[in-house]
């Protein structure tokens, strides 16, 4: 049974990153619903929010291809566990002088916000999660919506959650430098002082 899963991936900031990852999931045929790629409180990281769908084995299978590439530092599965997730939409609407008290008032319900007013036209701002920017986006469709822009899902595990065994950082390959030989000098057993 298909279900959305929300991935978590901790990566290097690197150039490339995304692209890497973006073409292991096309390469396996895995769609991607959303992708939201940003810095955090680490310079030297960022973090993506992946939103995909499948079955549980072709989940598991994605979380351990993630996990196989250098630079991704950890993978973790937020659908296991409760966590906040938020999108934030824009979208202008057409609208009449006439019509803009009645679309403010829906826009306050949601506790969205208008950012822009045009003289046919307002540009509304909404965060929350998926199902409520859904069901804003459908009451303004009546009204004749003229743009749409959504940043797609971000996500956080809340602070009560422990974090799972297989969300620790992935372990890399490394070389491991064999020990130097021993100088003949320093093979040479020390020789005890006569006394005196």
């Amino acid at each position: 049974m298909e279900r959305k899963h929300i991935f978590t991936v901790l990566v290097q900031n690197q150039p490339g990153v995304l692209a890497h990852i973006a073409g292991m999931f096309a390469a396996r045929g895995f769609n991607i619903d959303s992708l939201v790629v940003g810095r955090t409180e680490d310079a030297a990281l960022s973090r993506m929010v992946i939103v995909t769908h499948g079955d549980d084995a072709t989940l598991e299978q994605i979380r351990k291809q993630l996990g196989k590439i250098v630079t991704v530092v950890k993978v973790r599965d937020l659908s296991e566990q409760q966590c906040v997730e938020r999108d934030l939409v824009l979208v202008q609407v057409h609208c009449p002088p006439e019509r803009r008290a009645e679309l403010r008032q829906l826009t306050e319900i949601f506790r969205g916000s208008v950012v822009d007013v045009g003289p046919s036209a307002l540009i509304l701002q909404l965060a929350g999660p998926e199902d409520k920017i859904e069901a804003f986006v459908e009451l303004c469709r009546p009204y004749g919506i003229k743009q749409l822009s959504r940043t797609g899902v971000i996500a956080m595990p809340r602070s009560t959650q422990t974090e799972p065994a297989h969300a620790a950082p992935t372990p890399k390959r490394s070389r491991i430098r064999k020990p130097a030989a021993a100088s003949p000098a320093a093979s040479v057993p020390a020789v005890p002082l006569p006394p005196s």
